[in-house]
């Protein structure tokens, strides 16, 4: 009998709930919960630093040129020097002569670039590709190298003028431009071209060559091939590099100091010669925010004709 209710005993033990853990008191610990999710930082903590440093290095700079610009040497804060700077005929010339030195080398650039990056793109010919690939190594270049370039070529002393002086045995060379604004001109155009080179290589790469070849084998001739063809896909390729080479030189500063054209004032150097020269900051600083405020402005429509033409 014993034996026979054996099985039964250890089928109940079997059965049993397990016994649940009790503290040192006797209590029977909570069960715990799920995991709370970790907190997430604000997105705008992580933009604070980036915001600090350029408020440090580019902001308080700024604000402080714009301060000075309205604190005339006579103490206080007026707008005086505004008046003065606008009403000066060197603020007037230097502001013309941006305007069209800018403008020029723009349009220089972009017909130079347009018709040289078209020969690399559509024309085969032996290094093609070493010739693009320099165009990216030429956008790293300083301005004032390709002026230096520039003045051992065409200087008074330079390779042309030694060579007409050894063959005509003149005292003088006739390259004689380059301390005038036509030399800057030229200057600009050679340094920038590559600056709308670039993207119209780009734009041209994705052109269907399938469409030069059925267009050639309708009998169209290379004019219209162009104008029709090639031009419309350029369009954006031209209007972002052109914004971008016109806002570069309103900006330039080292092609006219490395020139030596005493007779080109543009406003970086009306800046230079009022802050370094002349020791009228507040005059300089009204400059300053003027070409700021030129930059800023194109610049902002260098944007908005990028997103349009979807460059």
């Amino acid at each position: 009998m014993a034996s026979a209710a054996h099985p039964v005993a250890s089928d109940i033990t079997a059965t049993k709930a397990p016994r649940r853990r009790t503290g040192p008191s006797g209590a029977v610990p909570p069960k715990a919960g799920p995991r709370e999710p970790a907190r997430r930082v604000p997105a705008f903590v992580w933009a604070l630093p980036p915001v600090a440093v350029l408020a440090l290095v580019f902001l308080y700079p700024l604000a402080l040129v714009v301060q000075q610009s309205v604190s005339p040497d006579e103490g206080g804060t007026s707008i005086a020097p505004y008046g003065d700077v606008f009403a000066s005929e060197s603020f007037r010339s230097a502001l013309t002569t941006t305007v069209w030195l800018a403008a020029g080398s723009t349009v220089g650039c972009l017909v130079l670039g347009f018709v040289l990056a078209m020969i690399i793109a559509f024309v085969p010919f032996p290094g093609g590709r070493a010739v693009a690939k320099f165009i990216d190594v030429f956008l790293s270049f300083p301005s004032f190298l390709i002026t230096l370039a520039l003045l051992f070529i065409y200087g008074n002393v330079g390779m042309a003028n030694g060579v007409w002086t050894d063959l005509t045995g003149a005292a003088d060379g006739p390259f004689d431009f380059l301390t005038t604004p036509w030399g800057v001109l030229l200057a600009e155009i050679t340094y920038f071209t590559p600056f709308v080179m670039r993207p119209l290589l780009a734009a041209f790469s994705q052109l269907d060559s399938a469409q030069l070849e059925v267009a050639s084998s309708l009998g169209a001739k290379p004019a219209r091939i162009v104008r029709q063809v090639i031009l419309p896909e350029a369009l954006p390729a031209l209007a972002a590099g052109g914004s971008l080479v016109l806002v570069m030189c309103l900006n330039e500063f080292g092609i006219v100091l490395f020139t030596g054209a005493k007779g080109v004032t543009t406003l970086p150097m009306l800046v230079y010669s009022k802050a370094i020269l002349e020791s009228d900051y507040p005059a300089a600083c009204v400059v300053a925010v003027v070409n700021i405020a030129i930059s800023v402005g194109l610049y902002s429509l260098y944007r908005m004709v990028s997103r349009r033409v979807g460059a």
